[in-house]
């Protein structure tokens, strides 16, 4: 069975820099930029289990099982 892969994305503009998705993230996803916004550092190593969408309390974060992979 194929690995899957997920698009990760950030709605900057709604991002409030609280950093919970770059702690609660179990695969280190995210890194935070100068002005503390996350950023998905590594989307090829998110495993789509939701807990950055989850735990966001702007829902300005989504993954999404990439198509036909």
């Amino acid at each position: 069975m194929a690995k899957k892969s997920y698009d990760v994305q950030v709605v900057s503009k709604l991002c409030k820099a609280c950093g919970l998705c770059v702690h609660l993230c179990p695969k280190n996803v995210f890194d935070r930029a100068k002005d503390g916004r996350a950023v998905p550092a590594r989307p090829e190593d998110c495993i789509g289990c939701g807990t950055c969408e989850l735990h966001c309390p702007d829902f300005c974060v989504e993954t999404k099982e990439k198509e036909g992979e």
